[in-house]
């Protein structure tokens, strides 16, 4: 299997997760489902049938989380030679031409969140970004168009 790039961050907020849905929801829904059983009948207990599902997707999920991290490649890029090229984990600040400036973080697939100014490396825009240097101008192919951008300046945080 592949490895997944993942910044510092991101495989501590995954361990973080893991460590919550083993050690507060798991239980959590144990007790949810011994409770849901005193009840009666299961055929037509409602409350059985929640927690069993509930139960189902926090497995489900733990198993996700458990495979991510152990597929993880972490990446610190502040401990990389970069030589000033945009790589994974950089903070770019970039200018659109004609547009607003912007800063993005790349990182991986799991830490994404644009409202955090966090971009997956396999969204266009990345992959536009990657191997450039400051001063260089990105030719982003997105869904509503082709955009231009201006790198304005390149971090590794």
């Amino acid at each position: 299997m592949a490895k997944t790039p993942l910044t510092v961050k991101g495989a501590e907020m995954l361990r973080n997760e893991l460590h919550e849905l083993k050690t507060v929801q798991r239980p959590a829904i144990i007790t949810a489902i011994a409770e849901a059983r005193s009840h009666g009948d299961l055929s037509e207990n409602a409350e059985y049938a929640a927690a069993k599902e509930r139960q189902s997707f926090i497995e489900g999920r733990i198993a996700e989380v458990e495979s991510k991290v152990s597929n993880a490649q972490i990446i610190d890029p502040s401990m990389m030679d970069t030589d000033g090229r945009c790589v994974f984990g950089a903070t770019v600040d970039l200018e659109e031409v004609g547009g607003a400036a912007v800063t993005y973080q790349i990182v991986g697939d799991d830490e994404a969140d644009i409202k955090l100014g966090k971009i997956s490396i396999s969204s266009p825009i990345a992959r536009a970004l990657i191997g450039k240097y400051a001063g260089d101008m990105a030719e982003v192919h997105a869904p509503s168009g082709v955009r231009e951008y201006e790198i304005i300046d390149i971090r590794y945080v």
